[in-house]
């Protein structure tokens, strides 16, 4: 619902919930704290799992962070989600996934371009 995607837009003070806009669509991860007391890290196990399967789809997409933001008018991102999706106030919101067909996709960088001159590993 693309009405609903440029009313989630608004959903942080900062950063890229703006993407949401012209997004082809969005996953909103939530999850109930009175049933596990891992959600966190459950939701974001869930998150990078989806993250990396449409980057193997050849989908573009964008962890926006949910939990703990705020969003343009004052309220926590997770009641402004709440508002626009209507979900219940038992589910707890983690992190929205952006996700959409890239107008490119860069070629991959080869091992030999790598600046692991930067890298530095202290031994004890």
């Amino acid at each position: 619902d693309r009405d609903k995607l440029i009313g989630m837009s608004g959903c942080r003070l900062r950063g890229s919930s703006r993407m949401l806009a012209g997004a082809d669509t969005a996953i909103v991860v939530i999850a109930r704290d009175d049933v596990s007391d891992t959600w966190i890290e459950d939701c974001s196990v869930v998150m990078a799992n989806m993250h990396l399967m449409a980057s193997a789809l050849g989908v573009g997409s964008c962890w926006i962070q949910g939990r703990g933001r705020d969003a343009i008018d004052g309220e926590t991102t997770e009641d402004f989600l709440r508002r626009i999706l209507q979900f219940p106030a038992e589910y707890r919101l983690e992190a929205i996934l952006s996700l959409g067909i890239p107008e490119e996709a860069p070629e991959a960088r080869s091992p030999e371009s790598l600046p692991f001159r930067k890298v530095h590993i202290n031994k004890y």
